[in-house]
C-alpha cells in the first residue's frame, strides 16, 4: 500500500474551521488522501483511537481528570455524544466535526470529503488557538511560539495515525 503524503493546505471555505482563520489567533489545516471511500464516522474514530492520541487520552485523563474510551469515541463519531475527553463539540455534520476544548482556547477539526471521481476521501485535520479574552492584539505568547514547531509535527503524525488506520481497514466500517 503506498503512503500518502501529509501536505499542509488552506483551510476549505466550507469547513467549520474556518471561522478561527480571521480572527486573533492562530489557524492550520493538514491533508492527506485515501484510495477508498472513508466516511467521516470512520475517519473520526480511527483519528481518536489510534496508538498516538491514546497518549494524549491517558495524558488528558492522568493530568487534567478528563478520561475517554474507545467506546467514548465512536459514540463522538457516530455524533452521540456533546462532549469527548477535554472537548465538546461545537458543530457537527456528515462530513466534519469542530471540538472546542474545556479551556475555549483551542479547536480541532476534522472532516472527510470524496475525491473528485469517487474514487477517494480526502481528510483534513486542523486546529485553531484563539487570543485570550480581552487580548485585542490577539498576541499568542511565548509558549505557544515556542511550542508551535512541535504542534505542527503532532499535527502531521496524528493525521497520518488516522489515515493508516483508515488504509488498513480495507473497507471495514
Amino acid at each position: 500500500r503506498a503512503v500518502s503524503r501529509i501536505e499542509p493546505c488552506e483551510i476549505p471555505p466550507s469547513a467549520f474551521l474556518r471561522r478561527y482563520l480571521d480572527g486573533k489567533g492562530y489557524a492550520d489545516c493538514y491533508r492527506t488522501d485515501i484510495g477508498r471511500p472513508v466516511t467521516q464516522a470512520e475517519f473520526v474514530r480511527a483519528f481518536y483511537t489510534s496508538p498516538l492520541f491514546k497518549v494524549e487520552r491517558w495524558l488528558l485523563a492522568v493530568f487534567a481528570s478528563r478520561p475517554s474510551t474507545d467506546a467514548d469515541a465512536a459514540r463522538l463519531a457516530a455524533g452521540e455524544a456533546a462532549d469527548f475527553a477535554a472537548w465538546r463539540v461545537e458543530a457537527q455534520d456528515d462530513g466534519q466535526l469542530l471540538l472546542c476544548d474545556f479551556t475555549g482556547r483551542t479547536r480541532s477539526w476534522l472532516m472527510a470529503s470524496p475525491l473528485p471521481g469517487g474514487d477517494g476521501t480526502r481528510l483534513c485535520f486542523g486546529s485553531a488557538v484563539v487570543a485570550r479574552a480581552g487580548d485585542t492584539a490577539g498576541r499568542m505568547g511565548v509558549g505557544f511560539h515556542a511550542l508551535l514547531g512541535f504542534h505542527r509535527l503532532y499535527s502531521r503524525l496524528l493525521l497520518r495515525a488516522a489515515s493508516n488506520r483508515v488504509g488498513s481497514a480495507s473497507g471495514q466500517k
